[in-house]
């Protein structure tokens, strides 16, 4: 791990495979590193592992997937690394939510319909706050209502007395309860209407501004991440291939499959221009991939990418630039 003390989490060469006949190998040898209070933005197509890094990251990975490979290190304000797949039992349970949390895709999903939003709160702080009194875990569930804008006597209501937007808010509010350092968001605003998502996604940067939680916010759409992120990480067939500062990704992609994403959505304050997809599909992640994996949906091959696989490199922007691309990797290479 760096010795850089901003360095909250740090992921190191992570590998997930879902077993089968043909394993598929679903995230491939990823690392990066959240620094605190940033928000980190992971993107790409459906499919290209983003979930599974989530969930890898979060230790929630089910059969059947399973790591192969990497380490996940958190340290904590007081400079105690922890090494999270080395965690079991006891201290894996102390460890979620209290320093890293997660907010998950659907939020009728994440809640329990049957059961009161209250109630779902009581139940986190009866696990982990073992010490609290009644009234003090129905006060603290009411000001983390309030903290997300929803009124706290709405405690009493269940998920299906609230409108799509408002679940969102209260799973958020969940994942904030013990005040975790790390917080994972996999498309916290799938399936929310442009309004509402603009509102989620303001709550979120005024809460991480207020409490200075660090964020991994995961989503196919990159052109929300380049409003929101600090910095942005390009995943595809289970990698990154490119890793850089939001800021000026927009107009300086440097890997061809972040260029095709870019030309795949509207620049709604700049000049109309044709909007592009990116041709073809992705590969099989079933298969070994000896070359790049963009190579075959990509408008700027040349002989290096079928045969030999790229490493993610330095670009030497001065900014932790980085792209896995034959483009910048080979001396004197050319299409």
């Amino acid at each position: 791990m760096s010795a850089d003390a901003d360095v909250v989490l740090s992921v190191e060469h992570l590998s997930v495979e879902y077993a089968g006949e043909r394993p598929t190998r679903a995230v491939r040898d990823v690392s990066f590193q959240l620094r605190r209070g940033e928000l980190l933005g992971v993107a790409g197509e459906s499919g290209c592992g983003k979930s599974t890094l989530a969930y890898a990251i979060s230790r929630m990975l089910k059969p059947p997937a399973r790591l192969t490979g990497g380490r996940v290190l958190h340290r904590s304000r007081d400079g105690v690394e922890t090494d999270l797949l080395a965690l079991e039992g006891e201290q894996l349970r102390a460890f979620r939510w209290s320093r890293q949390s997660m907010v998950f895709q659907s939020a009728m999903n994440a809640l329990n319909p049957v059961t009161t939003v209250g109630r779902q709160f009581d139940d986190i702080f009866r696990a982990h706050r073992t010490g609290w009194t009644a009234e003090r875990r129905r006060r603290r569930a009411g000001e983390l209502l309030e903290l997300v804008g929803i009124d706290p006597a709405r405690i009493r209501s269940f998920p299906h007395e609230l409108s799509g937007g408002m679940r969102q808010r209260v799973v958020i509010a969940m994942a904030l309860a013990l005040e975790p350092e790390i917080v994972i968001m996999d498309e916290p605003t799938t399936a929310l209407d442009v309004v509402v998502q603009r509102e989620i996604l303001d709550e979120v940067e005024r809460l991480r501004e207020q409490l200075g939680f660090s964020v991994v916010f995961i989503t196919h759409d990159l052109g929300l991440l380049l409003e929101i992120s600090d910095r942005l990480a390009v995943m595809y067939a289970g990698e990154f291939v490119e890793y850089a500062p939001a800021e000026g990704l927009a107009g300086s992609a440097a890997h061809p499959y972040t260029q095709g994403l870019l030309r795949s959505f509207p620049d709604l304050a700049g000049v109309r221009r044709e909007l592009r997809g990116i041709p073809g599909t992705p590969p099989d992640l079933r298969e070994q991939l000896p070359g790049c994996p963009f190579a075959a949906r990509c408008d700027q091959v040349f002989d290096p990418c079928a045969g030999q696989h790229p490493a993610l490199l330095d670009l030497d922007r001065g900014t932790g630039w980085s792209a896995a691309c034959h483009l910048h990797g080979l001396q004197g290479a050319t299409p």
